[in-house]
């Protein structure tokens, strides 16, 4: 359901591939924060009706930054070389702010992460996105 979602979105995004590789590692983090959100809240809402302060403290254990540098690191193995790269260039980007309840290191590792999830959404492989996010979840 949030891929149909996620292609209806998208399906006059006329964002190539090439294109995708051309934007700012912090502009793929930034839409790659927003799909992981909606992926979270939607997994704690289809585990059924709970009150919004429960379902808010349950998504911030997921999408704090110590637990996405976490999973960058539990599933780097797993991720392809031109991946790889891509968390890479995420990690190693100039964000200009300062983490308020991180540290810097688990800061720039999930940057790395929301800029993968940012560059598989862009580039609209959903496939790959999807087993991204379960992975996320299965750490």
């Amino acid at each position: 359901m949030l891929i149909e979602f996620i292609e209806n979105v998208l399906k006059d995004n006329n964002v190539s591939h090439s294109d995708v590789n051309q934007y700012s590692p912090l502009v793929l983090a930034y839409i790659g924060d927003s799909v992981y959100e909606v992926f979270i809240r939607t997994l704690l809402v289809s585990k059924g009706n709970a009150p919004v302060y429960k379902l808010h403290k349950q998504s911030v254990a997921f999408v704090k930054a110590k637990a996405q540098s976490d999973i960058i690191h539990s599933i780097m193995d797993n991720l392809t070389e031109d991946e790889q790269e891509v968390v890479r260039r995420g990690r190693n980007a100039k964000s200009g702010t300062i983490p308020k309840n991180a540290d810097v290191v688990e800061y720039k590792y999930a940057t790395g992460f929301e800029t993968l999830l940012g560059y598989l959404y862009l580039k609209k492989d959903y496939g790959r996105l999807t087993e991204i996010l379960k992975m996320s979840v299965s750490v």
